[in-house]
């Protein structure tokens, strides 16, 4: 089948969403295309913290000085000003009174600003610990309201160019762009042709690329192997941020501690109920950058041989609400778990959590291929540099996400349907082999231990060749079996993660110097 947009969309969550609502008000014909079952399994509805907004006593230049600080000196200067000065206010403008979302309130009605790590102010608006699936749900209800077409269960495979699938000969010598996207239905197993104007990716992150992870399964990068596939320009790969504190569990996997916990008191222990972050971090303790205190919590296991660290709230807990409804979805997780947060300290483990780097944009979310966007995660704007302050990535989705959606709607260009003509639909294999799929699990393991033990918090040049070499042996056998086998949704995130964990490593490799998330021992 296929269609021709204004506009497609990859991926559904804040930044997605927030540019095909933008995009639909101001007239265009757009679709958000996402490889889940549900619109709403996104990271964005894992987010716990919070968002920054604009808040009375905060000032623009203390918010850049904690996002530079953070950052490490990887930050693009004027990105970190730009964000500082029209995010906090576009978050009122935009989630409160547009869509709707309330956030918090204290006791006497005004907005319930917290604390997180590496920020000099309480400036973070949230929803108890449940923020991303209110901001989420708000979203999915604004565009239902206004008609946004989502199409679910489809999964991208690649995206469409001239000059490497067009039939016309003359587009070889033309600049390469982007003409839309060829994207599998997950039920049928039939490849649509989809042709737009202009592609946005938004596709998220990269965390399950590593055997801890906050991140959804789903979290495989595909935007980023896409784009890079593609020819577009890759930057500041080796910047792969691990949360210190993710759930420790045999049964409950993936699910964040939020930071908001050390920001209202909550203090890291280790098995004699010793605080430890004193000796990394004498200043700052447990409201260190998260780099910092990733490092501290692999330290501190590494010397007892302990797979977990604890994280110790009840005694520390200062707030105007009580603990079980501030962290309600933490206190009934944990719960599940057999752990009481009101009595008991909670195992944690670092876990790969956010990756800074991405597909390189500009201030208005162009990439370095025509007609190809890039907002949220899977991009780099150069805002957050070697290590990200927490709660600026929803943030930084959000506006860039609005940026985007006026650079698209203001330029207004259109390619001659002509040309879409001279694009042919996908082309599977002429001999097409069943595949077992323990093996796609094997390799995925493999993949996930190889990144996990050489390419993960502290890491050796003599650890970054091993994965390299291992990462060249797995490429070459899946890219083989890519090319035999039944298209498949297993399988297409399987090749984007094994290009993207090559991506980070070699990337990891080029740079010798340990500068935020990037630790060279």
């Amino acid at each position: 089948m296929r269609r021709t947009f204004d506009v497609i969309v990859l991926g559904s969550g804040i930044s997605g969403l927030t540019a095909a609502i933008i995009l639909r008000e101001k007239g265009l014909n757009v679709v958000v295309v996402t490889k889940e079952k549900e619109i709403a399994e996104t990271n964005t509805n894992r987010a716990q913290g919070g968002i920054i907004a604009k808040k009375n006593g905060d000032s623009f230049a203390d918010l850049r000085d904690d996002i530079l600080k953070a950052g490490g000196g990887y930050n693009r200067i004027d990105a970190v000003e730009l964000l500082a000065e029209k995010g906090p206010g576009f978050v009122f403008d935009f989630l409160i009174d547009k869509i709707g979302v309330d956030f918090s309130k204290t006791a006497g009605g005004e907005l319930d600003y917290t604390e997180e790590a590496a920020h000099s102010t309480r400036r973070v608006l949230h929803y108890e610990d449940r923020t991303g699936d209110k901001i989420e749900r708000k979203l999915i209800a604004y565009c239902q309201k206004i008609g946004v077409e989502i199409l679910t269960e489809f999964t991208a495979v690649d995206l469409i160019t001239n000059e490497h699938h067009s039939d016309d000969i003359q587009e070889l010598y033309e600049e390469r762009e982007v003409m839309g996207v060829y994207a599998l239905n997950n039920a049928s197993g039939e490849v649509f042709t989809f042709f737009s104007h202009h592609v946005i990716l938004a596709t998220g992150g990269i965390g399950n690329l590593y055997q801890h992870t906050t991140n959804l399964p789903s979290a495989t990068g595909d935007g980023l192997s896409m784009a890079y596939r593609a020819g577009a320009e890759i930057i500041n790969a080796e910047f792969v941020q691990f949360h210190p504190t993710s759930f420790f569990h045999k049964d409950i996997k993936r699910f964040l501690i939020s930071e908001s916990l050390r920001g209202e008191g909550a203090r890291l222990v280790n098995s004699s109920g010793e605080e430890f972050m004193i000796n990394y971090a004498p200043n700052l303790k447990d409201l260190a950058p998260r780099d910092v205190v990733s490092r501290a919590i692999y330290e501190e296991m590494g010397k007892v041989g302990a797979e977990y660290m604890l994280l110790e709230i009840a005694p520390f807990y200062q707030g105007s609400e009580p603990l079980k409804k501030r962290f309600s979805k933490i206190h009934e997780t944990c719960l599940k778990g057999g752990i009481d947060i009101s009595k008991e300290a909670i195992p944690i483990v670092p876990a790969a959590h956010y990756f800074c780097g991405g597909v390189k944009v500009d201030l208005k979310g162009r990439s370095s291929l025509k007609n190809l966007y890039a907002i949220g995660e899977v991009s780099c704007t150069g805002v957050h540099g070697a290590n990200r302050l927490a709660s600026t990535s929803l943030l930084e989705g959000l506006l860039w996400a609005k940026f985007t959606a006026d650079e698209i709607t203001e330029k207004e260009r259109k390619i001659n349907k002509n040309r879409f003509a001279k694009i042919p639909d996908w082309q599977e294999p002429e001999h097409i082999e069943d595949f077992d799929p323990l093996l796609l699990v094997q390799d995925w393991k493999a993949i996930q231990m190889t990144m996990w033990n050489y390419a993960g918090i502290i890491r050796t040049q003599k650890g970054l060749m091993r994965a390299k070499a291992d990462l060249e042996y797995y490429s070459h056998r899946i890219f083989k079996f890519y090319k035999t086998a039944r298209l498949d949704k297993t399988i297409i995130e399987l090749r984007n993660a094994v290009i993207n964990a090559s991506i980070i490593v070699n990337a990891a490799l080029r740079n010798t110097k340990s500068s935020g998330c990037h630790f060279i021992k």
